[in-house]
């Protein structure tokens, strides 16, 4: 069996014209898993064939703005898509609950405007958070997630995910840097998708701003040793700052190779990978 991972937006806070928000599909069996929902999330969610009301639970794996900015548009449109409207799964670290409660009072005169004009929706959207600290584990049909602890800080607390499903375990580790949480999360497991940045490039940008995002990132070359570390045989790596050319990357992917020795996924919008147990 496999899990199939879809890199829905492979952006960062900048606003490109080619690359969304951070967020990625995970899909395992039955299940469709929305780990955070950056800019354009529905839109690359469409061109990926899948609509709001098909996913399973969102994962958030921190509460930095580039990675919920779209959240409100995740609930909005599926309430109104779906037949009848489904409570949506949110799973996030603390704080998540008082994020979804201030996008709901947010969304009150919209809310109101569609209960009044539309016969058959009677109730506001329905959002169920979970607050989620290292160690909990969920079950979705026959997936397991489990959290784990990363290290994002000041950006506290922040957390991966660990999706399980018929042998095949994939980590997605969020903005961290390298820690002994995400190792633990990451043993045994098939696969790594992991945000980074080309520190190199952004060494040289002369603005505290960005510098400033450098103490807190995991290089190309610092995700790919988290990946060897944890003997994974792929490395996925998203979330790209600077970003690359559409078609490029090679030489990400060749940075990462100087301390990964597995397969490095890295691409465009939409790029998918297939990932199976390296026992099969």
């Amino acid at each position: 069996m496999a899990i199939e991972i879809t890199l829905l937006g492979t952006g960062s806070p900048l606003p490109d014209p080619l690359r969304a928000g951070p967020s990625t599909l995970v899909q395992a069996g039955q299940v469709n898993l929305l780990v955070d929902a950056g800019r354009g999330v529905l839109m690359r969610l469409a061109a990926a064939g899948l609509g709001p009301s098909e996913i399973t639970a969102v994962l958030l794996t921190h509460l930095h703005s580039d990675h919920l900015t779209d959240l409100n548009d995740v609930i909005t449109t599926r309430w109104i898509t779906s037949f009848p409207a489904t409570p949506l799964i949110v799973l996030g670290p603390p704080g998540t609950a008082n994020v979804v409660d201030h996008l709901m009072s947010m969304l009150r005169a919209d809310i109101s405007y569609r209960i009044h004009h539309h016969d058959d929706l009677t109730d506001p959207p329905v959002v169920h958070v979970t607050e989620c600290v290292a160690g909990m584990t969920f079950e979705f049909e026959d997936v397991t997630v489990t959290v784990g602890e990363t290290d994002h800080k000041p950006v506290e607390p922040s957390i991966g995910f660990r999706v399980d499903y018929e042998g095949v375990g994939v980590v997605l580790a969020g903005d961290t840097v390298p820690c002994e949480g995400l190792d633990n999360l990451c043993a045994g497991a098939d696969a790594l998708v992991h945000t980074a940045i080309r520190s190199d490039i952004v060494a040289m940008i002369p603005l505290q701003r960005m510098q400033d995002i450098l103490d807190y990132h995991s290089s190309v070359e610092q995700a790919a040793q988290t990946a060897q570390r944890a003997g994974v045989g792929t490395l996925v790596l998203t979330h790209y700052v600077p970003a690359f050319a559409a078609g490029e990357g090679q030489d990400w992917r060749d940075l990462a190779a100087t301390e990964f020795g597995g397969r490095i996924e890295l691409g465009d919008d939409l790029h998918r990978v297939s990932v199976t147990s390296a026992a099969v």
